[in-house]
């Protein structure tokens, strides 16, 4: 769980990021999930883009990925949503405020 202050830096750093995956009208399958988890392994932090003709919200999209692969919701804005799982063994994000 991250603490509000470590919320605004995560969304500091999601600013500046292109959406790495996107949610279609196919919605979510188990191998775009291992994807994402593939993909936070290595950088931590992913936005994710939720088309409109998407059977989920942005925030219905990013709460079921999250549960699924134990990540935290960062921020969820219009059809954009940004994710963030900390590497345990080789962190890339150094949160200051913990």
């Amino acid at each position: 769980m991250i603490t509000p202050k470590q919320r605004a830096e995560l969304k500091g750093y999601a600013n500046s990021l292109p959406c790495a995956f996107q949610v279609g009208k196919g919605g979510l399958n188990d191998n775009q999930i291992a994807q994402i988890d593939d993909y936070l392994r290595v950088h931590e932090l992913v936005k994710l883009g939720v088309l409109d003709n998407s059977l989920y919200s942005a925030r219905e999209a990013a709460e079921e990925i999250a549960e699924k692969i134990n990540a935290d919701v960062v921020q969820v804005i219009g059809s954009k949503a940004v994710l963030y799982k900390p590497n345990p063994k080789d962190p890339v994000i150094k949160l200051k405020n913990k």
